[in-house]
């Protein structure tokens, strides 16, 4: 039985030292990662190389089911293939044992919530979006040009300035300045 180790984190700047550690004491001789990757994606370079590389009475680790997947289904999936390929899934933090049925019965449980988190987490941030709305704030990025270097555009265009020329006085992209004056 060989234990194969997976690592994930959402975004690049983030950390996978945490997690290759304790793969590491856990007993995984190989670990697969993904850097930058959200556990929303279904589709993983280095999920999928750990998938491929196990064999039947193999288990697949993971630090946190969290890192294997954030959607119910996703999760239910990957251990059914695994269980149909002679294959276990630990997880170490929540100490998840599929090779049992009280283990599977945990990881089942320990799915829906995960699921349910990612739910409330997005329903947060739509009313978090909506309150903003009511209350006129603006939303998204800040504009580059304030309305004073938009008024400064459009006189220099009035009196034969080139866009280009101007976009780099201001310091932006001419696509910028179009777009700009387009919206104004």
């Amino acid at each position: 039985m060989t234990r194969i180790g997976y690592a994930r984190v959402s975004t690049d700047d983030q950390n996978l030292d945490l997690q290759r550690d304790a793969l590491r004491i856990s007993g995984c001789a190989i670990i697969h990662e993904d850097q930058g990757i959200s556990g929303g994606a279904t589709s993983r370079r280095g999920l999928e190389a750990a998938l491929a590389s196990l064999q039947a009475g193999d288990m697949l680790v993971v630090w946190r089911l969290d890192r294997l997947g954030r959607s119910l289904p996703h999760l239910l999936s990957v251990a059914g293939d695994l269980a149909a390929r002679g294959c276990g899934l630990v997880s170490l933090t929540e100490a998840i044992d599929t090779s049992s049925a009280g283990g599977r019965l945990v990881f089942h449980i320990m799915g829906a919530l995960a699921e349910f988190e990612r739910a409330l987490i997005s329903e947060r941030t739509r009313a978090g979006l909506q309150a903003r709305r009511r209350r006129g704030q603006r939303l998204g990025r800040r504009p580059k040009l304030a309305p004073s270097d938009l008024a400064a555009a459009k006189a220099d265009l009035a009196a034969g300035g080139k866009v280009a020329g101007i976009a780099s006085r201001l310091g932006v992209n001419r696509v910028t300045l179009w777009r700009a004056l387009k919206l104004k």
